[in-house]
């Protein structure tokens, strides 16, 4: 930890980081809201649209491990101000864009490009700051800005989209230039010349992870259409598990690991990482049939049905301010079960949802929800790189990450296809809202599920002793040992 760190540089450097993962957030929730507008202009399918998001999922997804082995190897600035220019290339492609398959590569590449960036980032705010109340309010701010740039990324989205959806690409452009101009100067390795962590780069084993994430997230994005390819679909996951298990053999015999696997007897990174998935994985479904619930069942606009979701946004107010305050008074673990809980009742509360609900009466709700992400996405932040050595943070930010992709592709995936086997079942209501609603109880189990990991979590916090923190040559030497 550098001098520096806590001074005014550190809080500057946290700023320009955080304009990064909002500027990541921000993005998705944009497209999102302009998909409409894109299939219109350009006459995509269907299918084509579909990859135009699931392109984002696999990039992201497939090369995060890698992302974050790569950030603890070769420099977390290095590897953040990279991918960052690349970040600002493709989103500038995707403005261009004249036919789906240049949206298609353009998604993709900032997916990669995300995925790199990300645990890349995190590792600098946790280097920047050292365990204790000063790097809880330096993850508050951070996962606040970042959860707060999917909720306004859907208001800034339908904004845009009424001037011309190219402008959903080329804002980011705008965004990632300022940042990165900011960046090239205030953002340094707080460790001086970074030594990235020991060992070589073990190249069979990044091959391997990457091709079976690539394979797994597509087979789980594939899962939304049950009755489209369903061998394909089988024979995509079944080559993603059989990589999966290559890169464990491999891992396992090589000197320098992409993924050290001592690093999964920390109970509190498993756990934040299951809770992460289940977590994102309900709200970016939620998400998506409230898009649907809006736009296509009441007939709103984009930008109305982006200020009603507005309110979801005050996470990125509360989160800074609230979160970390009360992580230093009753820990990680109980605000992110109160925030789970929170979420559960909400999704819950929309279950019965109709054609006539005032929105007068889906505010407190949204309001609720609102609170449960500000409550719960710092938290995760916070707890991803505990009990992990420093020179391993980019892999325990990696790993978070990679939950939460699987988790958001797999909460999309998983209400669309409740939602077409309800239609296909007949159990519709006026205007299609039988099936949203048989959707809406994926997001309320969901939910439920991610707070009764973290209910047992709390009684395990309780009972298990707290390990020190090893460094990762001395953790292997006692793996290989035992």
């Amino acid at each position: 930890m550098s001098s520096s760190a806590s001074g005014g540089r550190a809080w500057a450097s946290l700023l320009v980081l955080c304009g990064a993962v909002f500027l990541e957030g921000i993005d998705v929730a944009m497209l999102n809201i302009a998909l409409p507008s894109i299939r219109a202009d350009l006459g995509l399918s269907t299918g084509m649209l579909s990859g135009v998001i699931s392109a984002y999922v696999l990039g992201y997804g497939g090369f995060m491990l890698l992302g974050g082995r790569a950030a603890d190897l070769l420099g977390r600035r290095r590897v953040f101000l990279t991918w960052l220019v690349v970040f600002l290339l493709f989103s500038g492609l995707g403005g261009f864009a004249t036919e789906g398959w240049m949206l298609l590569i353009a998604r993709f590449v900032t997916g990669v490009a995300s995925a790199f960036m990300a645990p890349a980032g995190l590792a600098l705010v946790t280097a920047m700051f050292p365990a204790g109340p000063a790097r809880t309010r330096a993850l508050g701010l951070y996962a606040g800005l970042a959860a707060g740039g999917y909720s306004l990324g859907l208001v800034a989205g339908g904004l845009l989209t009424a001037l011309g959806w190219r402008w959903v690409f080329f804002a980011p452009v705008i965004l990632s230039a300022l940042i990165l101009a900011a960046a090239i100067p205030l953002v340094t390795e707080p460790d001086g010349d970074y030594p990235g962590a020991r060992g070589g780069f073990d190249l069979v084993g990044a091959f391997s992870i990457t091709g079976a994430m690539l394979l797994l997230v597509y087979g789980v994005v594939r899962l939304e259409r049950p009755g489209d390819g369903a061998a394909l679909t089988a024979g995509v996951l079944t080559g993603g598990l059989a990589l999966l298990a290559a890169f464990v053999v491999v891992e396992r015999r090589s000197t320098s690991p992409l993924v050290r696997f001592g690093v999964f007897r920390s109970a509190t990174l498993v756990r934040t990482d299951v809770s992460a998935l289940l977590f994102l994985g309900a709200f970016a479904g939620f998400q998506f049939l409230m898009t649907l619930y809006f736009q296509e069942l009441r007939g709103w606009t984009t930008w109305q049905t982006g200020l009603a979701m507005l309110v979801l946004a005050i996470d990125t107010v509360l989160a800074p301010t609230l979160t970390p305050r009360l992580v230093h008074r009753y820990g990680n673990v109980r605000v992110l079960f109160a925030g789970l809980v929170l979420a559960a009742i909400a999704y819950g509360l929309f279950l019965p949802l109709g054609l006539d609900w005032d929105y007068a009466l889906m505010l407190p709700i949204m309001t609720l929800l609102g609170a449960a992400f500000t409550l719960a996405y710092g938290p995760l932040t916070m707890a991803a790189t505990e009990g992990v050595h420093e020179s391993e943070h980019g892999l325990a930010g990696g790993l978070l990450y990679t939950a939460i992709q699987f988790g958001t592709a797999l909460g999309l995936s998983a209400v669309t296809a409740v939602q077409v086997a309800a239609l296909d079942g007949g159990a519709l209501g006026d205007g299609g809202i039988g099936a949203l609603r048989a959707a809406l109880a994926v997001p309320f189990a969901a939910a439920l599920l991610a707070a009764l990991v973290t209910a047992f979590s709390l009684r395990a916090r309780v009972l298990e002793p707290v390990a020190p923190v090893q460094a990762p040559a001395t953790a292997a030497v006692q793996e290989a040992s035992s």
